[in-house]
């Protein structure tokens, strides 16, 4: 949860405080811009919610809206970069992306789909 909220965060903020530099430097329009700031918002919310669920039992039924939602975006953001790697393999910085949301969406798939260990965390 710590890793997830930390990689969310940093890309939250630099989207929030940076929308026109990052839109300029993918070679993305002007108008992209606000699209890319409320992508940040979402991504530093979502690290908001990580953060604070990072000391909570997550997995099997404890904590589960907060697995299921980090499954749901990085299963469904790793297919698409992926997609759109295939389409354009040129283009390095999305392998990079894809590598990283497969990872992040196999690990809570791994979290949504078993039981944590109670006896280890209460004894």
């Amino acid at each position: 949860m710590t890793i997830s909220a930390v990689t969310m965060g940093m890309a939250g903020v630099v989207l929030s405080f940076l929308p026109q530099e990052v839109s300029s430097s993918l070679g993305m329009p002007e108008t992209a811009a606000v699209i890319l700031q409320v992508l940040g918002a979402l991504y530093f919310g979502f690290a908001m919610i990580n953060w604070t669920a990072k000391a909570n039992l997550i997995g099997g039924i404890y904590s589960k809206p907060v697995a299921l939602g980090n499954l749901a975006h990085f299963v469904i953001g790793a297919l698409a970069l992926a997609k759109l790697t295939f389409k354009d393999p040129s283009l390095s910085y999305l392998w990079v992306a894809a590598l990283v949301y497969s990872v992040f969406a196999v690990l809570f798939a791994y979290v949504f789909f078993t039981t944590p260990d109670l006896k280890s965390k209460y004894s």
